[in-house]
């Protein structure tokens, strides 16, 4: 059986010390969470995510939801589940407490989503989807639809969705055929079919809240032609109260390669009552506010799923035996050696540690950005915060996911062939990885965002914000002695990255074909130079450190950035060499000899 112990010492290191938590705590509405309080709110998701979560997380997988006649129904103990979650006030934690929320600080909810992840990914889609909802109206809604549909989302009670993909339009949202059309009492009539929703019929709320994409019937082509409007599973009354069954319902979900537990649902709209969210051809804008909250909690998805595997990897390797270690025997009282003496094994499980502790502290540096921007009065800070929020959102979601998928595939190599087979449950994370790499934006979609518009947007203003940092680190620690090791690699990283970006700039004009061959490698070398600069900036924490309490975590805080450094950033050398190669080798060749 897989176990998950939520790794709260790391992610405590991360809140606290690389990122100091007091700053945090000083922002406006922020003073009452202590270090000792958002201690205790991380030990109690932790108790939830391993005792109620995670239980549920193979047998879900196993029995997967239920479709009949339009009902959909959720595996055993997920209502009950869902009902504790509500219970626990874990829907409100990082919601306004305007609309009943506890204004959670963004960099601690991040870290409990985490959990959520590791736990029990398919699950955490549920209150996922409904917090994105939450954040698409409290941004573009009006106050009306504020007071009629927050509260209850906040509380659980009511969950949400977001309705964009159509059977012939995933990323290309230009070609949306949904149509909306107004009524005589300002609503509107939605008719069409949406596909792969999530969350888009289940039995575990009262009503569901589906943001929906769509024309009305005199907008301009493209997406320059997109509005949003809200449209209840079953009408709320002036009184708040429960209405009829809106003009809309689930014909079918999908069956899918992983979390199945998590209903993937075709959606039909006939005639539904909808309203307007934002204004008229501006939808689009109003729902990229939800779809990146979604993008960066997909990120952590990916962390999530890698930190199950890495934990089921390591106990596998130290109890495994196989063979004797190539220098001589280290289990004399046992007939083989445990596979962990390896090196082979040893370099997986290191690999596995290294980027999922790098993501986790560069989610952290995002988290606190975030943070600030929603709740600095500093115009000038909340302006960097959010240059380097929206540089880095595709990183990582894609870096974080593509790794999320690595690690899990490394963790059933480290199974040999125990891991390919159900009955270790470690496949599982194989599965339920794979989506994070598709749905909201594939990963391609994500490097060509940042590559086409991130870098060069406002004159490359929001690259300075990510050098900016790193030079300014290299130069202050260029005397400490505990940094040699690591900054010659993290400066090189970093050399590599601005070539690229000039190579890119300087092509892309005469040929826009640049930018997507060179895409993927270089959002993949910036996101591994990002992480070398949070493990140069973990070791100067650390390193002083690694004799005293603690002595053991903070020693391989050091141990693993050293390992980090040598054998993963050189990638960013090859990435650089295929990025200079141009486009020429995969753009002219022929189409007929595909």
């Amino acid at each position: 059986m897989p176990i998950y112990k939520a790794p709260l010492e790391d992610m405590r290191f991360v809140l606290h010390q690389l990122f100091d938590s007091d700053d945090i705590a000083a922002l406006p509405g922020n003073e009452e969470f202590t270090p000792d309080l958002i201690d205790s709110v991380l030990e109690e998701a932790a108790k939830f995510s391993e005792g109620v979560l995670f239980p549920l997380n193979q047998s879900g997988d196993l029995e997967g939801c239920t479709y009949e006649n339009g009902v959909v129904r959720t595996p055993t103990g997920f209502k009950d589940a869902y009902k504790a979650f509500c219970d626990g006030g874990w829907t409100a934690m990082g919601a306004d407490p305007a609309f009943g929320g506890q204004g959670l600080p963004i960099p601690a909810a991040m870290m409990v989503e985490e959990m959520l992840c590791s736990a029990n990914v398919a699950f955490g889609l549920y209150p996922g989807l409904t917090h994105g909802a939450y954040v698409a109206l409290k941004h573009a809604g009006s106050e009306e639809q504020k007071q009629t549909y927050l509260p209850n989302l906040v509380s659980g009670k009511w969950s949400g969705t977001m309705c964009l993909t159509e059977p012939h339009c995933g990323t290309d949202l230009g070609m949306l055929r949904t149509r909306a059309v107004p009524n005589d009492d300002g609503s509107y009539s939605i008719t069409g079919n949406k596909i792969f929703i999530s969350a888009g019929e289940h039995d575990l709320t009262e009503n569901i809240i589906h943001l929906v994409l769509a024309r009305l019937p005199d907008a301009p082509s493209g997406v320059k032609g997109i509005s949003m409007f809200v449209v209840p599973k079953f009408m709320v009354r002036e009184d708040g109260s429960l209405g009829p069954r809106n003009g809309l319902q689930c014909t079918a979900i999908e069956h899918k390669m992983g979390i199945k537990a998590s209903a993937t649902c075709a959606m039909s709209f006939d005639g539904a009552t909808g309203w307007l969210v934002g204004e008229p051809n501006k939808g689009l804008r109003a729902m990229f506010t939800m779809m990146n909250t979604e993008r960066l909690s997909v990120g952590i998805q990916g962390l999530g799923v890698a930190e199950t595997a890495y934990q089921n990897a390591v106990a596998y390797a130290r109890d495994r035996i196989q063979g004797r270690s190539l220098t001589g025997t280290k289990a004399e009282d046992k007939p083989a050696d445990p596979i962990m003496v390896h090196p082979d094994v040893r370099r997986m499980l290191l690999t596995m540690r290294a980027y999922i502790e790098g993501c986790r502290a560069l989610a952290g540096w995002v988290a606190r950005e975030l943070e600030i921007l929603a709740k600095s009065t500093d115009d000038d800070a909340r302006q960097v915060a959010d240059d380097f929020a929206s540089l880095m959102t595709p990183i990582v979601k894609a870096m974080f996911t593509d790794l999320g998928f690595e690690i899990a595939s490394l963790a059933v190599q480290t199974y040999g062939g125990h891991g390919y087979i159900r009955d270790h449950g470690i496949e599982q994370y194989v599965r339920d990885a794979r989506i994070s790499m598709l749905y909201e934006g594939t990963n391609g979609i994500q490097a060509l965002d940042l590559v086409g518009r991130k870098l060069p947007q406002d004159g490359g203003r929001l690259l300075t914000r990510f050098l900016d940092p790193v030079l300014e680190f290299i130069e202050a620690h260029e005397d400490n002695e505990a940094l040699a090791p690591f900054l010659p690699p993290l400066q090189q990283a970093l050399e590599h990255v601005q070539i690229a970006t000039g190579f890119i700039m300087e092509n892309a004009m005469s040929n826009h074909d640049e930018i997507g061959a060179a895409s993927v490698d270089y959002l993949r070398l910036f996101g591994l130079t990002a992480l070398a600069f949070v493990w140069a900036r973990m070791v100067a924490i650390a390193a002083p450190k690694a004799e005293g309490a603690d002595a053991q975590f903070y020693r391989a805080k050091v141990q693993t950035a050293k390992f980090f450094m040598e054998r993963l950033l050189p990638q960013t050398g090859a990435l650089l060499a295929a990025i200079q190669s141009g486009s020429a080798t995969m753009m002219e060749f022929e189409d007929s000899a595909f």
